[in-house]
């Protein structure tokens, strides 16, 4: 029999006694419990109500999937190609088209934005109204800088100091249009939303031209392009919006839901923004919003107008969608998730209520349910953590870990098939419009998103009871220094 070496006795018999040092410490006695049966058994019904709560999300997320299958296995959805002579050759517009794009220090990335929109677009009907404030002259000069003269740019300046709030900004946009109306006798038949840091598409303003005939308030999908220098933070975006423009927002328009704006590629009728800004009091966008896009789709909705989601390729295969690039910093990220949050999920119950549709009041809860959502992915992480250190002590002998009940192996199981789900469908997803390669990365970038979203889930509820104390809403912007057009080429993968 081997025996110890006289240098390593000690050594276990240290182990030996810290051990039995942690032992006593967890056997002592409150109540009818020691500590470590008390932490066994709070980590068990932590896991039972955490693993309840994310069936129920596994279920809702099931259900979307089955339905997306279902409906494209049906022909109800579809992805149709443009063909020659198709609203991408089209180079009219049946009536002026008025595009707002608010600014607030966005001198890096403006002058791309409307260098390339102005080649791409060359409608003469097309004006665009470029939003900037009084102290910001950076980005005024790189405005006039980048359109050098060109009629079809209109620079408004806001007249308070900035940044104030987004909307506030994209209302003085709109009485600078009405002033022009005014002046011209001519209405403007569409206003387009745009950031800008957005690359557009060649044929998206011809294609929302021809939707707006038959709807009020079209959007196009959004593709948040994968980035070489944040393949993690700044890349996550490409699986979020791939599944989100790819599937969430293609059911919600083929059940007849309300389609939320995303504040850029997004079309709205003339008529049906006056009769929204009648109805607000001279001014279409919330100014105390910090979503006032998304609750835009969804006000022309209440008010009986239509919306939809139309996503087409053009002749080359390529998605007609805005293309932009993503915050790649940390800190970047949950500050614009936060006001995501804060915006949809928080000041969404308080400004917009809950419709009585079934399939509109489905698609509210999906969209409010971000702050559970990340309560939920701190109690899963932090159980991962638990469930390690009660091993632990039964390893060790000083407890016994309690059975798993059916109920909740039923729904640990749930949940792992639900997870597994989760990461196949996001990987499909992104793989179909950046790649296979994108598609693999974006299960590890899945962590990545929930860090980002408990992050942002904490700021957003802190924020969120600061508006509800009085404090102000504020232009939180993400600053952009990088824009697509800026490439030589775009990766094939985003186009």
């Amino acid at each position: 029999m081997a025996t110890l070496s006289p240098v390593k006795r000690p050594m276990l018999q240290v182990l030996k006694a810290e051990v039995n040092e942690i032992g006593r410490g967890c056997r002592l006695v409150l109540g009818s419990f020691t500590v470590a049966e008390w932490f066994v058994l709070v980590q068990h019904e932590l896991l039972l109500f955490a693993a309840a709560f994310f069936a129920l999300g596994m279920i809702d997320e099931f259900a979307l999937d089955c339905t997306y299958v279902w409906m494209r296995l049906t022909g109800r959805i579809a992805t149709p190609r443009l063909k020659e002579g198709d609203p991408e050759a089209i180079t009219s517009l049946a009536g002026p088209a008025a595009i707002f794009i608010p600014t607030w220090r966005e001198e890096a990335v403006i002058g791309p934005t409307l260098v390339h929109m102005l080649d791409v677009w060359p409608q003469p009907e097309v004006t665009i109204y470029v939003g900037c404030y009084r102290n910001d002259p950076y980005t005024m000069a790189a405005v006039i800088a980048a359109t050098r003269g060109d009629p079809r740019v209109r620079l408004v300046i806001h007249g308070e100091d900035g940044p104030t709030s987004k909307a506030d900004c994209l209302n003085r946009l709109y009485r600078a249009l009405e002033e022009d109306e005014a002046r011209s006798g001519q209405k403007a038949s569409m206003v387009v939303l745009h950031d800008a840091e957005d690359m557009v598409d060649p044929a998206a303003l011809s294609l929302l031209d021809q939707a707006l005939w038959h709807a009020q308030f079209v959007q196009l999908p959004v593709l948040a392009l994968p980035q070489r220098r944040s393949r993690w933070i700044g890349s996550h975006y490409s699986d979020e919006f791939a599944e989100s423009h790819g599937k969430a927002l293609v059911v919600r328009d083929a059940l007849g839901a309300a389609i939320p704006g995303a504040g850029v590629g997004c079309g709205i009728a003339r008529n049906a923004l006056a009769a929204l800004a009648a109805r607000e009091g001279g001014s279409p966008f919330a100014r105390e919003s910090l979503t006032e896009d998304y609750e835009l789709g969804l006000k022309i909705a209440q008010a009986g107008g239509r919306g939809r989601f139309i996503r087409v390729r053009g002749c080359d295969g390529r998605l007609i969608a805005t293309r932009a690039f993503f915050p790649t910093g940390r800190d970047e990220s949950v500050r614009q998730k936060t006001r995501w949050m804060h915006g949809i999920a928080l000041q969404g119950w308080d400004r917009l209520g809950w419709d009585r549709k079934p399939v509109d009041l489905w698609m509210q809860l999906r969209d409010r349910r971000g702050p559970l959502a990340a309560i939920l992915l701190v109690l899963a992480y932090s159980l991962l953590v638990f469930a390690a250190i009660s091993m632990m002590l039964s390893e060790l002998h000083i407890v016994a870990l309690p059975a798993i009940s059916p109920l909740l192996s039923a729904l640990l199981w749930l949940n792992l098939f639900g997870v597994a789900m989760r990461l196949l469908m996001r990987a499909c997803f992104t793989a179909r419009e950046y790649g296979w390669r994108q598609g693999l990365i974006a299960i590890p970038r899945t962590f990545v998103s929930n860090i980002i979203a408990i992050m942002a889930g904490r700021r957003a509820l802190i924020a969120y009871i600061k508006t509800l104390r009085g404090a102000p809403v504020i232009w939180d912007k993400t600053e952009h220094w990088d824009h697509p057009a800026l490439l030589k080429t775009v990766d094939k993968a985003g186009a």
